[in-house]
């Protein structure tokens, strides 16, 4: 039998009924409207074309029918879907496709759209094998782990070769359904095809703490199966795992049998050879999506097959579109963990530097790729807190606004603000939507349908650009753009904490308050839903700590914490600790100079005056913190707070007692603020500084409060910030006394920390603020809001009820517990390592230094770098450069 085209019109075949067979008929009807082109789309599966990627959510949920959006393309006259259909042959001479009940399909061009299958090698027992590809496939997992919890009586026992993305995709879907899952994974680490070792490990980390089994370096080699069942795996390093299911995800295999049959030219590693118009050896036929072999490698992932697709359409209308790169950025929730890479993560190209951040005790990796100036942005790659990715990669090619490590959200940076994005930055690579196209979207003066009103809601937003429609990691991107745009227009938006909270940060403060609440699962259960995440959980911590003066750690509030405030110390990146103790005003007597002396000593502590007048002390161990603090303690030291977003320092000029020029005490004054206001916490750290005449040596108007003295009393300055956007304070008050200017910091300061976003400056703050400064002068000076009084009692509790965390920590046995050793704390002895101490830290000995003799003993071919107490090998091949470079770490 053979179906004969219509005459009007070139008919066009589409072997293939998968997402990238959907954007090529959505593209060609956009341009065409069937028009001239008659679609016939030849599909294997019984399913509507749907969202591989999301496959997950359909082993959580058997309702979800992953169906891809939109679903008329199916009903229009000049489209054909013909599902459950084979194609078993193709004949490139007589344009026609075989099917598999003998009817041939004649093609005026024909597009190959065939994907790929999850291939099983060839090991004993592999037929009991099952995949994780398709829905019929994930449908018949869930059904066979009920039917084995069934038969057993207790969880399954299963085991996924494969830790890559679908690998882990699966065992944690499989975990979710009650099984009990073990990863078996070929590399050294995880997602080591996409993935760093740094990356890797933190990764592990995460995944091993969901109760995931990983068995890394090793592979299948048999099943063994007893009465047609499995019941144990054996690997190739000897090792024997009990198993009563088996899932292969080792990659993926192109499904080019069809093209091999016919005698397309096929890539070296399989797949059908395009070239940029995605079109074949053979002239009418065009390949797209994982089947196509672009420059000899085949890409499974959304973005090129979309944008594949999107070229074939205008070529096959007349056009001259190219496809010319492959973007393989990803971001993806594995087992509910944020991975994400993009643009040169591997830092392969020439004068590449990292800028990497690592803490495996919270299982964060965030790395930037830069530059050998450090100014342009090559590439990135995070685990565990994904958040810069979403911002930095449109960025990728271009100069930074601010420091690279500006962006690593881990470590506590603070992004910069106001850094928009070019309308040409692509925005979600997926669909191919620019910055540009979104705003427009917005304010409703962009080309084509939906946008002549404006879409002034998220969903309406993505409809009409289709941002964030496919992978939806751009999601978070196209909501700040589009808050942004309305912002310009007057538009109220939503100040959301995060998806557990609907209430902004000052909400929550304020109910907080006026309820009284004392926990955080007191506060989810009457504000929020879920159990919280990384945003705001120490928000709530800090919030909790700003009301209360409690111990932060206690009462299950140290779950809430960041790393440093759980240490109650700064991580440092080689995972060691710095201590901080408080010098008000840094005033300090000789007694106490030589206990901070001796304390070095005794821990060979590198030590370093600060900016803030104080003496930091780098290269504790954790279980070295509360003996170093008893000594400390016992000399009248206590916190200097160095870890927490709350007070960090008062700087101070010498003043009136001993500069000819001081008008006023400014050491005196420093003093005394900065026992007054040690140990509030706030949305950010802050600083402030007293100047003891207008020669301002304290430098107090870049701090977030800044006095300078004058021959009448004090000058009052407010939101100024150092760090990556600097700013200067401005005057909110002249001439005030002692008692004057103290209320009014009171005031200042508790305004900020009820009403501030989380981790946002004052000077952002007041920026954001209606009114700005002048809105601030009539609150704190001139008490507009009648809360002065409420404001300046907030404070009094605060400062009676102070009590030193490192004192009240060494008091009690229970909270010392924990403080205990990382298992991998460093080592000197390490054998593998050639070294060199500088600045109290070791580093990796140049060339130069290992032939001067002048290394430590060690033989290491390839740099290595201590991260956050992992040591992490960085290095080439030993006939390579090394890719290491001491300064590159931050």
């Amino acid at each position: 039998m053979t179906s004969t085209p219509s005459l009007s019109r070139r008919r066009v075949v589409v072997v293939g009924g998968g997402p990238a067979a959907h954007r090529l008929v959505d593209s060609l009807l956009a341009r065409d409207g069937g028009r001239t082109v008659e679609l016939v789309v030849v599909s294997e599966e019984p399913h509507l074309p749907y969202d591989r990627v999301a496959l997950t959510r359909r082993l959580d949920d058997p309702a979800d029918s992953l169906v891809l959006e939109p679903t008329s393309h199916w009903a229009e006259s000049s489209v054909v879907l013909r599902r459950r259909t084979r194609a078993v042959s193709l004949d490139t001479a007589a344009k026609s496709v075989t099917l598999a009940d003998g009817e041939r399909l004649p093609y005026d061009q024909l597009v190959l759209a065939t994907g790929s299958s999850a291939p099983v090698p060839a090991i004993p027992g592999s037929e009991h094998v099952r995949v994780y590809r398709t829905i019929d496939d994930v449908d018949a997992l869930r059904a066979e782990v009920a039917a084995l919890t069934e038969r057993l009586g207790r969880a399954p026992r299963a085991v996924v070769a494969g830790g890559g993305l679908l690998g882990l995709e699966a065992a944690g879907g499989l975990q979710r359904l009650g099984a009990e899952s073990t990863v078996v994974h070929s590399g050294s680490w995880l997602m080591s095809a996409q993935l760093d070792e740094g990356a890797g490990q933190a990764l592990g980390r995460l995944i091993t703490a969901q109760h995931i089994t990983l068995e890394l370096g090793t592979r299948p080699r048999a099943l063994t199966v007893q009465h047609g069942a499995v019941v144990g795996v054996a690997l190739t390093n000897a090792q024997k795992l009990p198993a009563d299911l088996v899932v292969f995800a080792i990659g993926i295999a192109p499904r080019d049998e069809l093209a091999r049959d016919a005698g397309l030219e096929l890539g070296p590693r399989g797949g059908v050879a395009v070239d940029s118009g995605c079109r074949s050896s053979d002239p009418d036929v065009f390949a797209i999506g994982e089947v196509a072999s672009v420059d000899g490698r085949c890409v499974g992932l959304v973005a090129p097959a979309n944008a594949m697709a999107e070229t074939l359409a205008d070529r096959l209308l007349g056009g001259a579109a190219e496809f010319t790169t492959v973007d393989d950025a990803t971001k993806l929730k594995l087992s509910g963990v944020e991975v994400a890479a993009f643009g040169d993560a591997m830092a392969t190209g020439e004068g590449a530097l990292e800028i990497v951040y690592a803490d495996p005790a919270r299982g964060l990796y965030q790395k930037i790729v830069v530059s050998d100036d450090a100014r342009t942005l090559l590439g990135g790659m995070f685990v565990g807190d994904a958040s810069p990715y979403s911002s930095l990669r449109p960025l990728v090619g271009r100069t930074l606004d601010a420091e690279p490590a500006a962006y690593l959200s881990a470590a506590g940076a603070e992004p910069p603000a106001g850094d928009g994005l070019p309308d040409d930055a692509l925005i979600c690579s997926c669909n191919n939507v620019t910055a540009g196209t979104v705003r427009s979207a917005v304010r409703g003066d962009g080309p084509g349908d939906g946008h002549a009103a404006g879409c002034t809601e998220l969903g309406a937003l993505k409809t009409c650009t289709r941002a964030g429609t496919q992978c939806g990691s751009c999601v978070p991107l196209v909501k700040k753009i589009l808050e942004t745009e309305l912002e310009k227009s007057g538009v109220s938006v939503s100040r959301a904490l995060c998806e557990h909270f609907p209430l902004s940060r000052q909400e929550l403060f304020d109910s907080v308050r006026v309820l009284e609440l004392s926990s955080f699962d007191e506060i989810v259960a009457r504000f929020g839903t879920g159990r919280g995440c990384d945003i705001c959980k120490p928000v709530v911590a800090s919030v909790l700590a700003s009301q209360r003066g409690e111990y932060v750690l206690d009462a299950g509030r140290g779950t809430l914490q960041d790393t440093n405030d759980r240490a109650l110390a700064n991580m440092q990146k080689d995972g060691t600790y710095s201590v901080v103790p408080r010098i008000p005003g840094g005033e300090i007597t000789p007694e106490k100079l030589g206990v901070i002396a001796r304390v070095a000593t005794d821990y060979k502590l590198y030590t370093k005056i600060t900016g803030g007048q104080r003496i930091d002390l780098f290269g504790a161990r954790l279980e070295q913190l509360p003996e170093i603090w008893k000594q400390l303690v016992d000399a009248g030291f206590e916190s200097g707070q160095a870890y927490g977003k709350s007070l960090r320092t008062v700087k101070s000029c010498v003043g009136s007692t001993w500069c000819r020029f001081g008008v006023q005490d400014s050491v005196g004054m420093a003093v005394q603020l900065e026992l007054r206001y040690r140990g509030l916490r706030a949305p950010h750290k802050f600083k402030l500084g007293v100047s003891g005449c207008a020669r301002e040596c304290a430098e107090a108007r870049s701090k977030d409060v800044g006095v300078i003295a004058t021959d009448k009393g004090w000058n009052l300055y407010v939101g100024g910030n150092g760090g990556f956007q600097p700013a200067h304070a401005q005057l909110l008050a002249s001439d005030l006394d002692d008692e004057t200017l103290i209320r009014y910091i009171d005031r200042y300061l508790m305004y900020y920390i009820r009403t501030a976003d989380r981790l946002q400056r004052t000077a952002r703050w007041m920026d954001d603020l209606d009114g700005g400064l002048d809105h601030v002068r009539e609150v704190v000076v001139e008490d507009s809001l009648g809360l002065a009084d409420e404001l300046e009692a907030a404070m009094a509790t605060h400062v009676d009820g102070y009590e030193d965390e490192w004192a009240a920590t060494l008091a009690d046995p229970d909270r010392l517990r924990r403080f205990r050793s990382f298992v991998n704390a460093p080592d000197e002895g390490d054998p593998t390592l050639a070294r060199v101490e500088e600045r109290g830290q070791l580093r990796p000995a140049t060339d130069a230094e290992r032939a001067a003799g002048t290394a430590l003993p060690g033989g290491a071919t390839a740099g290595t770098v201590l991260l956050a107490g992992t040591r992490i090998p960085v290095g080439r091949p030993t006939d390579q450069p090394s890719a290491f470079r001491p300064e590159e770490t931050a």
